[in-house]
C-alpha cells in the first residue's frame, strides 16, 4: 500500500490541470456575471433558498456579488499561475462552497463537482512547477509528486461515474421517455434539431449516456483502450456542451484525461522544457496516518451519500430526498401546479398567496415541484407573517407531474407545513406516495 500511495511519479499531469483547472474556475466566475446568472439567481431574488441549515448564507446586498465573484475569478487566475497557490485555492474553495450552499434554485452536479476538487486541489502540490511561486521560492520546485495525487481524482471520478450510470436504469430512462422530454425543447437547433426529436436517437443517447458513465473510467484505465474512451469522451462532452449548455463542466471532465495517459506524454505535449521524472523513490510522508485517515473518512462520504435514498421510505424520483449531492443527473423532467393556502390562527382568516409576489420565475418552479424547496416556502412565509404579528399555519395543495406521466398529489394538503421540521435522513409522511 505505501508503494503504491507514496511512490513518486511524474506530476506533469497535476502541473497541466490545474492550469486548466484555474482558467475553468475564472470562466466560471466571469461567466456567472456578464451572462446575468448572478442578476437572476442572487440578485432579483428577495431571498434564496438555501441548502436546509444554511439559511444563514444569503447573497450580499445590492450589487455587491459581482463584486464577489469578480474576487472568485481572481482566486481562479492566481490558481492557474500558481500565484500564492494553496491560500488562493482554499479562498476558492470556500467563496465557492458558500455560494453553492446559499442557493439551489440553479442546481448543478457540476456546482457540487467543483466545489469538491477545489477542497481536494488545497491538500496537492500543484503549484511546484510552471507557477510564480517556484519564482518566488524556487525550493519549492519538483518534477514528481506521490501517486495518491492521481488516484484521488481516479476515484473520484469513478464514484461520480458509477452512481450516474446506475442512476439510469429506470423504466422511464429505459424506454427513451426521458431523453424524448429533454430532446422537445431542441427541435429548433440547427442541423441537429430534427434529427434530436427521432425515436432511434433517444434510445442511442439513453443507452450511450448508462455506457459511457459506467465503462468510461475503467476504458481509461486500461492502455490499449485509453485513446478510444479518450475520443469518446471528446464527442460525448461536446456534445453535452453543444446540447444541454452545463457551463464548465464538459471541458473540466475533458481535463481529467491527464491523470490517465503517460506523465510523459503530458510533458512531451504541454511542458517539453520540462524535466521528466523517472527515479521511482517511495518517500513515506510523516503525516501519512493523518493522510489516509482523512482520506479515508471522506471516500467512505462520497460512497455512502448517493446510497441514502434507498434507506428512505419512497421514490427519489418523486419525493426528491436523498436526491441531491448523489450524481444523479439529468434524471427527470418535473412539472406541477401548486397552491399556497396561509389561514390566521386567530381569526380563522384564509390569506391569498401569489407566488410572484415572492419568488423569480426560476424560484416559482422549485416551489411548486420540489418538497424541500416547498417546505422551505413554508417556513419563509411563517417568518414573514410572524414579523407583522400575524400566527398563520400554511396548507399545500400541490400536484406534480413526472415524465409525462399524469399528474399526482404531491403534498398533503391536510398538514400545515408551517409547523413541521426537517429530516435530512427521513421520510416526511406529508409528501405522499407516488402510486
Amino acid at each position: 500500500m505505501n508503494k503504491f500511495l507514496f511512490k513518486h511519479i511524474d506530476n506533469s499531469g497535476l502541473i497541466v490541470f490545474r492550469i486548466v483547472f484555474g482558467l475553468l474556475c475564472f470562466l466560471e466566475a466571469v461567466g456567472a456575471i456578464f451572462t446575468g446568472w448572478i442578476r437572476r439567481t442572487l440578485i432579483e431574488p428577495e431571498f434564496t433558498f438555501s441548502f436546509i441549515g444554511f439559511e444563514w448564507l444569503q447573497p450580499l446586498p445590492g450589487d455587491w456579488m459581482y463584486a464577489y465573484y469578480a474576487i472568485m475569478g481572481l482566486f481562479g487566475l492566481f490558481i492557474m499561475l500558481g500565484y500564492k497557490y494553496r491560500f488562493s485555492m482554499l479562498m476558492f474553495a470556500i467563496m465557492w462552497t458558500a455560494t453553492y450552499l446559499m442557493q439551489k434554485s440553479s442546481y448543478n452536479n457540476h456546482y457540487y463537482l467543483l466545489m469538491l476538487l477545489s477542497f481536494l486541489m488545497v491538500s496537492l502540490p500543484a503549484n511546484r512547477y510552471a507557477s510564480i511561486d517556484i519564482k518566488l521560492n524556487p525550493s519549492l520546485k519538483s518534477n514528481s509528486m506521490p501517486s495518491w495525487c492521481k488516484w484521488v481524482f481516479v476515484l473520484q471520478l469513478f464514484i461520480l461515474y458509477t452512481y450516474a450510470s446506475a442512476a439510469k436504469f429506470y423504466p422511464d430512462w429505459l424506454d427513451g421517455s426521458v431523453m424524448e422530454i429533454l430532446m422537445r425543447s431542441k427541435a429548433n437547433f440547427y442541423v441537429v434539431g430534427d434529427l434530436l426529436q427521432e425515436k432511434t436517437v433517444h434510445y442511442i443517447l439513453s443507452y450511450g449516456g448508462i455506457l459511457f458513465d459506467g465503462l468510461i473510467i475503467p476504458l481509461l484505465l486500461i492502455k490499449q483502450t485509453r485513446k478510444y474512451a479518450f475520443f469518446a469522451s471528446i464527442f460525448f462532452h461536446l456534445f453535452n456542451s453543444f446540447i444541454f449548455h452545463i457551463g464548465i463542466f464538459p471541458y473540466m471532465s475533458l481535463a481529467f484525461s491527464l491523470f490517465f495517459f503517460e506523465p510523459k506524454t503530458i510533458k512531451n505535449i504541454f511542458l517539453k522544457r520540462k524535466d521528466y521524472y523517472d527515479a521511482d523513490a517511495v518517500i513515506i510522508p510523516k503525516y501519512r496516518r493523518v493522510l489516509l485517515s482523512v482520506f479515508s473518512v471522506y471516500f467512505i462520504i462520497q460512497i455512502a451519500l448517493p446510497l441514502r435514498h434507498h434507506f428512505i421510505e419512497g421514490d427519489v424520483l418523486w419525493t426528491e430526498e436523498g436526491h441531491r449531492l448523489s450524481w444523479r443527473m439529468m434524471l427527470r423532467a418535473k412539472s406541477g401546479r401548486t397552491n399556497y393556502k396561509v389561514v390566521n390562527t386567530k381569526t380563522n382568516q384564509i390569506i391569498p398567496i401569489k407566488l410572484e409576489d415572492y419568488l423569480t420565475k426560476k424560484q416559482q418552479r422549485g416551489a411548486s415541484t420540489k418538497p424541500d424547496i416547498i417546505w422551505q416556502f413554508s417556513q419563509h412565509l411563517k417568518q414573514d407573517f410572524a414579523k407583522k404579528g400575524i400566527p398563520i399555519e400554511v396548507y399545500v395543495n400541490s400536484f406534480v407531474r413526472v415524465n409525462g406521466k399524469p399528474s399526482k398529489q404531491l403534498i398533503d394538503p391536510k398538514v400545515d407545513l408551517a409547523n413541521e421540521e426537517w429530516h435530512h435522513f427521513k421520510h416526511h409522511d406529508w409528501i405522499l406516495p407516488s402510486k
